[in-house]
């Protein structure tokens, strides 16, 4: 009989149920796809339901289900936390401990509860071993050095270990309140970006500043050592006892308030934003490149929401000791669920991993000295995580019903003409959105659930951030290209099949910046084309890269390969297919309303086509827009 096993995350952020079977990986999805709440801290009723749906079974066939953190552990970190403090932070104590003594604390209970006809035990697993179960069973490595990076777990903050086989110890922590995620989400939030949300549009802004202020958090705010951790000035942070993450002392040595959400960003937040960038790729080479010291292996896996910084990871792969790099695709706290289900097959269980030569698909990467790959050439690869794609799936018969229901308009064209429908109507720069296969896990996506667009086109980035995506103009977009041809265009040999891994375009593709441009400042920079793919070529010449492979996912990889044979150029802009602050669509009736709300040109449900000017007039709500004032 099979073993069936159950991990979740939940409580904090980014809620997540995912199944594994017999050490497969069969389902996982976060919540918020299904309740359509961004970030959704709930208990993933809807997540567990969907993954007991895909293995066909019910909660009561379940042979183990785990949690991945231990709330009992994290309580009493609240606690010494509050007590070493005591009186401040007495406000943040009276919002926190309801909900604790309320809930939290009679977890076993709550998920017992949701999970009608499991009699077994619940097991608790340790926040960042899951994380780094998460990295290193489902990665392509038979043992590599394990790093994990977030704000914080229970006590522990940043972890470094080493998986051998089914075997994985962390032999070194840093510990609250000393972290590299709450120093950047306090830089975050100083920027007037939202915590554990935000992040990301730091990084993008950082290629926009000057790193002015390195040298002063450096010398009040933070020290960085030899071995990556760091030690932390309290005196300027508030997280630890109260609602905010920073406070009047930190503004004082800035120089001024933080900013406000949603006001104009000034040359202050771009300059602090690459001052704090620099910080945190510091800090994460040092940490990894003592990682490879002390384990000794030549390969590294990584996760915790820091692996999300993929500029970061990019000069890891490109500067660090490691021959290869492997992220967790959903490396945030979504991905914890992951980890503690794997973690108990291997761990709890003793169940051997499959290795790589069992699986027949990894190969170390040899490419040509010029970095071109030709199609045969290409080094197999595989991972255990099916390219990310573990959410739901519609049938072409759901969709037409959807289709029925809706009165939408739409045409249905044999599976095999989709892509170069879709190639059609890029390389005349329409913008597509496109639903087909399994959704996407974790916060990229990947082809599943992505809004398409042609990546030569100067105007793109302007038309999507603005019409499509309803978000600030600096925000880049993320080149998918046929791996094949990813050495030909980017300085990247290798894989990067999640859009974890920024990389450089090639400088014979760059073009030439009028010398007038050198005196722009800021967001100025952003309409200066500087590749032949300026719609993904962010301003630094840089692009968060996502290479595509057929066997991994083959409609995607055709529609990028029909758009190559119109074009000459193997790229197209992949976004994911949702408006800002609204989590990424899951099902028909999600991606026609987003299609409906926004200026996209055209809309792709498996293989059905349906135009924006070919769908029946009505009277939209459009009250949602109405908390987006854009910078």
């Amino acid at each position: 009989m099979p073993t069936y096993i159950l991990g979740i995350s939940a409580y904090y952020h980014d809620s997540a149920a995912c199944l594994v079977v017999d050490g497969r990986i069969v389902a996982a999805a976060q919540e918020e796809r299904f309740t359509r709440k961004k970030h959704d801290a709930g208990f993933p009723s809807h997540a567990v339901a969907y993954c007991l749906k895909e293995a066909g079974i019910t909660a009561a066939q379940l042979n183990h289900v785990a949690f991945y953190e231990k709330p009992l552990v994290k309580f009493e970190r609240l606690l010494e936390t509050y007590t070493s403090m005591a009186p401040r932070g007495w406000r943040s104590y009276l919002m926190a401990m309801p909900t604790w003594l309320g809930e939290k604390l009679w977890m076993s209970d709550d998920i017992a509860d949701h999970l009608d006809g499991y009699t077994g035990e619940i097991f608790f697993g340790e926040h960042h071993e899951s994380h780094a179960a998460s990295a290193f069973y489902p990665s392509p490595f038979e043992q590599a050095a394990v790093v994990t990076m977030d704000g914080v777990g229970e006590w522990a903050t940043s972890s470094i270990g080493v998986g051998r086989g089914n075997d994985l110890e962390i032999f070194r922590e840093l510990r609250f309140p000393h972290s590299l995620g709450l120093l950047y989400s306090a830089f975050t939030y100083f920027a007037g970006f939202k915590v554990n949300s935000g992040e990301y549009k730091v990084m993008g802004l950082a290629p926009y500043g000057e790193p002015k202020y390195v040298d002063l958090i450096k010398k009040h705010l933070v020290e960085i050592r030899d071995d990556g951790s760091l030690w932390m000035n309290q005196e300027y942070f508030t997280y630890a006892h109260g609602l905010t993450m920073t406070g009047a002392k930190l503004e004082s040595l800035i120089g001024g308030p933080a900013r406000q959400p949603e006001s104009l960003l000034t040359q202050r937040e771009m300059d602090l934003a690459r001052s704090i960038q620099e910080i945190t790729e510091e800090v994460m080479l040092k940490m990894c490149t003592f990682a490879h010291k002390e384990s000794g292996m030549r390969d590294l896996c990584l996760a915790g929401g820091v692996a999300l910084n993929c500029v970061g990871n990019g000069r890891i792969l490109r500067e660090g000791p490691f021959d290869q790099i492997w992220i967790q695709p959903a490396a945030g706290d979504a991905g914890g669920a992951l980890g503690v289900a794997m973690g108990i097959w291997h761990r709890h269980l003793g169940k051997p991993r499959q290795s790589a030569e069992s699986l027949g698909t990894w190969q170390r990467p040899s490419a040509k000295a010029d970095g071109r790959l030709q199609n045969a050439e290409v080094p197999k690869y595989s991972d255990g995580m099916s390219g990310s794609y573990l959410g739901p799936k519609f049938s072409e018969a759901e969709i037409a019903e959807s289709i029925r229901k809706g009165g939408w308009i739409a045409t249905r064209v044999e599976p095999d003409r989709v892509a170069e429908v879709v190639a059609e109507h890029l390389a005349s720069e329409r913008v597509v959105g496109l639903m087909q296969g399994r959704m996407e896990f974790g916060p990229r996506a990947l082809g599943g659930r992505s809004i398409l667009g042609d990546a030569r086109s100067p105007k793109m980035q302007a038309v999507m951030n603005l019409k499509i995506k309803f978000r600030e103009s600096f925000r880049p977009f993320a080149p998918a290209v046929m791996r094949e041809h990813v050495g030909e265009w980017f300085e990247l040999d290798g894989e990067s099949p999640y859009m974890l891994l920024v990389a450089d375009v090639k400088p014979d593709r760059r073009l030439p910046v009028p010398a007038e441009a050198d005196q722009l400042w800021g967001i100025e920079k952003l309409n200066v084309p500087r590749s032949t793919v300026p719609a993904i070529t962010h301003v630094d010449y840089s692009a968060r890269i996502q290479t595509v492979r057929r066997d991994t996912n083959p409609l995607y990889y055709d529609i990028i390969a029909a758009f190559n044979r119109r074009t000459g150029c193997p790229i197209i802009v992949n976004t994911s297919f949702n408006v800002r602050g609204e989590p990424i669509i899951c099902t028909p009736e999600d991606a026609y309303r987003c299609f409906m709300r926004t200026n996209m040109d055209v809309l792709v449900l498996e293989n059905f086509i349906l135009e924006r000017t070919a769908q029946p007039a009505r009277e939209e709500d459009e009250s949602w827009k109405k908390e987006f004032v854009l910078d």
